[in-house]
């Protein structure tokens, strides 16, 4: 097993699970890869951004399996637009995840702020969503079915920025299509890895500390649906026959 770097070496070397969003996948497993962590990676759909309220059951769903398995568990994921409902059900499995609000942040670092200042109405792409845009955009967004939303859903964007991770000509070539399609002026910034490595790296350096031990919480209880009252039947009166009738 590859040491993972800790301040006291008198602290074993726990065996350390991640559960990270699956858009993050190749990126995360060239981290590891580069570092020679002995990490076991689990995924969650990346469709799952498409409602970010499912992130928070599903990550927990995976928390359930694996805090049994595994003395420390990591969540690779940004908040990714559940307002909180994330770091709530990681708070109480005493599970950290690494900052960020997003993907675009943790690659785009300092950055990013920067960006958002130039044109607020900035959409981005990372090397998965260029891969990926027939499933993940075009339909998870129904574009394949309706494509004349595309002018409600772009209507406040006035730039496409692709965030590449590890160039590569033809997902730069693809960005450009996916810019004509969407009707937006492509800028292309190399970033790397960027922070998602950076705060990666210092999260393992400390993961074998006793606060990060995790614990099996209660499951939160779903709310049942409310029950559905029956649909009212109208009635009509039947009209009597007449003559007319038979």
């Amino acid at each position: 097993m590859n040491a993972i770097a800790h301040p006291s070496d008198q602290l074993p070397i726990p065996q350390v699970a991640f559960v990270l969003c699956g858009a993050l996948a190749r990126e995360v497993v060239a981290i590891v890869q580069r570092h020679g962590w002995d990490v076991a990676l689990f995924g969650v759909a990346a469709q799952d951004h498409m409602v970010p309220q499912r992130i928070g059951p599903d990550v927990e769903r995976r928390l359930r399996e694996l805090i049994p398995r595994f003395d420390r568990v990591v969540v690779v994921y940004g908040d990714c637009g559940t307002s909180g409902q994330l770091d709530a059900v990681l708070e109480r499995y005493n599970v950290p995840r690494i900052a960020g609000p997003h993907c675009y942040e943790m690659y785009a670092g300092a950055r990013f702020d920067g960006i958002m200042q130039e044109e607020p109405g900035t959409f981005f792409l990372t090397d998965f969503l260029v891969r990926s845009f027939e499933g993940t955009i075009l339909k998870g967004m129904g574009l394949d079915r309706f494509p004349e939303l595309r002018a409600t859903y772009f209507a406040n964007y006035r730039r496409l920025v692709y965030l590449v991770q590890r160039a590569a000509p033809a997902l730069e070539e693809k960005a450009h299509h996916i810019a004509q399609v969407l009707g937006l002026p492509l800028e292309v910034r190399a970033t790397g890895y960027g922070d998602l490595e950076a705060r990666l790296v210092a999260l393992m350096a400390e993961i074998a500390q006793p606060h990060y031990q995790p614990r099996l919480a209660e499951l939160m209880p779903v709310a049942e649906p409310a029950p559905q009252r029956p649909a009212r039947v109208r009635r009509t009166a039947r009209r009597p026959k007449t003559v007319e009738d038979v």
